[in-house]
Formats: structure tokens, C-alpha cells, sequence
């Protein structure tokens, strides 16, 4: 039998890699960024056009590398960040595959230039599909430049796998918020489609956080600071009243490495125990460091994940961390929200020159003497005076033709007549749910679920037919986002100017708008943007994804009456009626059921 094991060829080999490597233009970016790190970089420029699909380059003044090094960095199994299997147990540099490079040329176009400090002349290279079309010596500035252009240009089935320009720029844009937290000492710089998204100078971690973040991430933070002989701990917290329903403010970094750990983050949770509303998140931003031997970083291809030889003690460490930062700075509550000052222990009252309290006591008073003392008004005038003239008037009057007696048979009632019959069909139960009577039964109503409904086929008909009614503000407001949360109103706001807002501002981080929806109040603007949000990041929408179904239900969901709000009769009436006339009454938009009916034969077995 002839053999049948081939070795593959090295081109295949590192699609195949790639698979694995580079999922989509985010793993690309991640992985030039963290080459410019260990190069010694101060200053880091990315480079984004169409999302990473057309063009991605990252620009730094990192040391460089020779002719023979910008070479060999193209090839399988080639790293300067390890030399023997040891290495691996004492790793202090980002990347360290030894088949990033090789698997990004093997499926994308791209052109490299570098030069060492020392060097008159730098290095470029073309690369197309592992095939290399050019290297020449070439005039350049200190560092390297490499720009990856097309990407999946030859695997048109991962092309077609990527997402929007608007997700995958999500995607870009938190693996750069990984890279710039972890090193806030480095100028980092972020351009889409020549807009510059981020400008971050060489600062702290606070400010790194904030101006990554927004200015009111400041108010937001609670440091935390531990250090012990097996873990040091540094970093901040969010406040539980600012917490979130996404989970896009979580961060770890191990040795200045951004990983995931959802054991670690069960230990936040527990420190947050008892401050938090369901299904909330806290935010955190926390660097732990630890001795490179104790960890194992090669367990996960996207080296995101870490293996601690002692997990239930940092465990229990973090969360002892964070409990203490919570109650140092008196963001956990005390346990009596109704105290009565006037309870409290007076110590300011202990140096007081306190006065023995004297007993007065009248001398004149007798309590068997007889005499009483008149409690009459001296000015009141006499009663008497009150009915003068009625006498003589009464005795001057002989006709009674004048004189009208009230008739027996008017009759009158403090309800009106149609009020007494009118009948009420409805009622609420436990403020929750509202019972409705039908002939064969009744129907138990979801007013939380049916409000939702209503007013979502009502504010898509609106943002459909572009029709919408809107009331212009005296004074404009302003909000201020995250670059992140900033494109989600990029994205949106053709759909948001038809549903009635009007925007005089919409920059990188500043929303301003001067009209709202009629239907919307001033008050809950706020509310609405944080729902819309949170509901763009937990949904991820793809290319099928219809921008005006989740605009009315981010406003369905943000303006719906809660479970727990007492109703009046014509409010209920009002919900029922309209419930029955949407198109789709059954279902609530989470795809629930929003009324159960229960038949009287059901009711009556209950006797049987």
C-alpha cells in the first residue's frame, strides 16, 4: 500500500493557522498592536479603513529590525519573544505565537516597513497570499510600519462570515480599549476612515481610564489598592448605582495582559453582593500582578486566557480587595436608610457646663378655693346682638304667599345615574397584572409586557412612515458617550431623526439634540440613549439586522409601564383596548406570552 501522509504545503499550513489566529480584522489589530509594544514603542498609530475589512497599518517608533529579521518575521514557528520551552514559565512580552505574521500574510496583502535606529536605509516588503512580490531597500523613519490591505482576499467564505462595518468596528475598538488600558504610559492614536477616534497622551491609569471612557467615568471609580507576598492588586471599581446591563466595562490584567476569567469575575460579584439590581454588572478595571512562574499563559491559542497555581486564594483575595474599597469609601449603605438624627448620641454635648434644673411653683395656687376665674373676653360682643331685628321683621311679615316648601318628591343621589350602572370589567392584581373578563372566562394580562407591545408597534409605524411628531426643547441637551458608545448614534441616526430627535452635535464623544419625540419626555431621554445602547451591544445585530425594530423597542422597553405601578380603572381599560388591537397582541417582544386565558370550566373544576 502506497503512502498517503503528506507534509502540507507551508501557503496551506498558515491558512489553516489562520483559522485559528485571526478570526476577524480585531485579531489583527490585536496582534500588530501587541508587536509594537515589545518593540520598546512610545508612540502607537492605528490606521482602520471600512472596519478592518480594505486596510489595516499601525505605525511605531519601536527599535525596528534588520533585513534578515523583517524576513524571517513571516515565517512559521519565527519569534524573538522565546528561545527554549523555559521561556515560557517567565514571559513578560505580548505576542509570542511564532505564527501571527506568517497566518495575517497567508490570507491578506501585506506591506511592511521598518528601520533600525543605527540604519541609513530600512527594509520593505510586499506580501501577497505567503508569496513575497517585492523586497527592497527603502527611505524611512525609525520603527516599522506595516499595513495589512484586504483581508480574507483569497478565502471569500471568511469574507463573507464578517459582520457589518459597525460590529466589526466594535470589535476593533474594544480589543484597542484592552491594549491602551494596559499601557497608559504609550501614546496611542486610533483614525477610522481618517476620523480620528482616540487620542490618548502618556498619563495615569485614571486618566487613561477616563479619557478612554468619557469625563464621567471619573465620578464612577472607587480605587483599590492591596498588595500581599502572592498578589499585587491596583486599579478601580465602579460605583453599584452606575452598574450596567451589558458587560462591556470589565477588565483584567495579569502583568500588564488583558485576559477573561469568569472565576475572577464571580469574585467581584461577590464582593458587589447585596449593592447590586438584578441582572446588573459592575464596571472594573483592576491590574493584578503576580510572579510569571506562578501563571501559565500557552493554554488558550488566543493567549487570553490564564491557568493560576493558586486560584481560591487570589480568589479570595480579590474579593476581600474589593469589599474593603467599598466600605473605605462608604459606597456600601449602613443598615438604617430612615435614621432619625435626633437619635443620635449628643457627644458634642459632653463639654456643655450643665445647670441643675429648678422647680418653680406658684404660691397663689389654692385648689379648694370655690372661686373660679372668669374665662369670659372682655371685647366679645353679646350674643344677643347676633339676632337683632329678626323679631320684628318676622312679626311685620302676614302673607305667606311668598313662603316655598320643599317638595316631597325630589329626590337626589351623590352618584349620577350613568355612573351607577356603568359596570367595571377590569382589575389589577398585586399591581402586576390586569384581569379582564371575557365570556368564557377571563384573561390575565402582563401590563408590563403589553404596555411594551403597544407602544412598539406604535413607534415602529412612526420611524417607518416618517412621521413623527416632535416638540423642540428651550434648551438643548447634551450628553456625553465613549468613542464606542458614540457610533452606535453613528449608526442610528438617520432612524433616530426620523423617530424625532433632531441632533446639533454629534462628534466622537458629545451628543447634543434640540427636539425630541412628542411622545418622549424630557426626563427620559437619558434612560432611552442607555437602553439603546446596551441593547445594540448584547444584540450584536449583523447584516440582517433592522435598526427601526430595535430603535421602537429600545423606546418600547425604556417608556413601558413597570410591574409594581398601581393602575386606575380607565388605565387598564386603555391597555386591554389596545393590546387586542395590535397586530401581534400574543407575544411580548422577547418573544413571551403577554395574556393567559383562563376558561370558567377550569375555574369550576377548582370546586369540584
Amino acid at each position: 500500500m502506497a503512502d498517503i501522509i503528506n507534509l502540507l504545503p507551508d501557503h496551506v499550513a498558515n491558512q489553516i493557522a489562520a483559522g485559528e489566529v485571526v478570526q476577524r480584522p480585531s485579531s489583527v489589530v490585536k496582534e500588530l498592536l501587541e508587536n509594537a509594544i515589545d518593540a520598546g514603542s512610545t508612540t502607537i498609530k492605528l490606521f482602520i479603513k471600512n472596519a478592518g475589512k480594505t486596510r489595516i497599518q499601525v505605525i511605531d517608533d519601536g527599535k525596528g529590525m534588520s533585513d534578515t529579521d523583517a524576513r524571517l518575521s513571516f515565517e512559521r514557528h519565527a519569534t524573538s519573544k522565546i528561545n527554549s520551552a523555559e521561556d515560557l514559565f517567565s514571559l513578560n512580552t505580548k505576542g509570542f505565537r511564532g505564527e501571527a505574521l506568517a497566518s495575517i500574510a497567508a490570507i491578506a496583502h501585506v506591506e511592511l516597513k521598518t528601520k533600525q535606529e543605527n540604519d541609513e536605509l530600512g527594509t520593505a516588503i510586499t506580501i501577497e497570499g505567503s508569496i513575497i512580490k517585492k523586497q527592497e531597500t527603502t527611505a524611512t523613519s525609525k520603527g516599522t510600519s506595516i499595513a495589512v490591505k484586504n483581508l480574507f482576499f483569497n478565502i471569500p467564505a471568511r469574507r463573507n462570515f464578517l459582520k457589518s462595518d459597525a460590529v466589526e468596528l466594535r470589535h476593533i475598538i474594544d480589543e484597542f480599549h484592552r491594549v491602551v488600558l494596559a499601557h497608559p504610559q504609550i501614546n496611542f492614536s486610533m483614525y477610522h476612515n481618517d476620523n480620528n477616534l482616540f487620542d490618548l497622551r502618556s498619563e495615569n491609569f485614571r486618566q487613561r481610564i477616563v479619557h478612554t471612557f468619557g469625563k464621567k467615568t471619573n465620578e464612577k471609580l472607587v480605587p483599590v489598592d492591596e498588595d500581599t507576598e502572592l498578589l499585587k492588586i491596583s486599579g478601580f471599581v465602579g460605583k453599584p448605582e452606575f452598574a450596567k446591563k451589558s458587560r462591556g466595562e470589565q477588565f483584567f490584567f495579569v502583568n500588564q495582559r488583558f485576559i477573561k476569567s469568569p472565576y475572577l469575575n464571580h469574585a467581584i460579584q461577590a464582593a458587589f453582593e447585596g449593592l447590586l439590581a438584578p441582572n446588573k454588572y459592575p464596571s472594573y478595571f483592576l491590574n493584578l500582578t503576580v510572579d510569571p512562574k506562578s501563571i501559565d499563559i500557552n493554554i488558550h491559542p488566543t493567549k487570553t486566557e490564564i491557568k493560576f497555581d493558586d486560584e481560591p486564594t487570589i480568589y479570595a483575595l480579590l474579593r476581600a480587595a474589593v469589599k474593603h474599597s467599598l466600605g473605605q469609601f462608604s459606597v456600601a449603605p449602613i443598615l438604617d436608610f430612615q435614621r432619625d438624627a435626633a437619635l443620635d448620641t449628643p457627644y458634642h454635648q459632653q463639654s456643655d457646663n450643665v445647670s441643675t434644673p429648678r422647680v418653680e411653683v406658684d404660691p397663689d395656687f389654692n385648689p379648694f378655693s370655690s372661686s373660679k376665674p372668669n374665662k369670659s373676653t372682655p371685647n366679645a360682643p353679646a350674643w344677643e346682638s347676633l339676632y337683632t331685628g329678626i323679631k320684628s321683621a318676622v312679626n311685620n311679615t302676614n302673607d305667606f304667599s311668598e313662603v316655598q316648601f320643599e317638595s316631597d318628591e325630589l329626590q337626589s343621589s351623590i352618584f349620577d345615574e350613568d355612573e351607577s350602572k356603568k359596570v367595571q370589567n377590569t382589575f389589577q392584581l398585586q399591581h402586576k397584572y390586569i384581569i379582564s373578563t371575557i365570556k368564557s372566562g377571563m384573561v390575565v394580562i402582563d401590563q408590563n409586557r403589553a404596555h411594551q407591545r403597544i407602544l412598539y408597534e406604535d413607534f415602529l409605524k412612526q420611524i417607518t412612515l416618517k412621521g413623527t411628531v416632535r416638540q423642540q426643547l428651550m434648551f438643548p441637551l447634551s450628553f456625553e458617550f465613549s468613542t464606542k458608545d458614540s457610533e452606535v448614534f453613528q449608526t442610528l441616526k438617520e432612524q433616530l431623526e426620523h423617530s424625532g430627535f433632531v441632533f446639533d452635535e454629534l462628534s466622537n464623544k458629545q451628543v447634543t439634540i434640540s427636539a425630541i419625540p412628542a411622545a418622549l419626555k424630557e426626563s427620559d431621554v437619558a434612560k432611552v440613549f442607555n437602553q439603546l445602547i446596551d441593547d445594540v451591544h448584547n444584540e450584536v445585530p449583523d447584516f440582517n439586522f433592522s435598526s427601526s425594530d430595535l430603535l421602537a423597542k429600545t423606546f418600547a422597553k425604556s417608556l413601558a409601564i413597570k410591574n409594581g405601578k398601581k393602575l386606575n380603572v380607565t388605565e387598564q381599560e386603555f391597555i386591554v383596548n389596545s393590546l387586542f388591537a395590535c397586530k401581534e397582541p400574543t407575544l411580548s417582544l422577547n418573544n413571551k406570552a403577554i395574556f393567559k386565558t383562563i376558561e370558567i370550566t377550569e375555574i369550576e373544576s377548582k370546586f369540584n
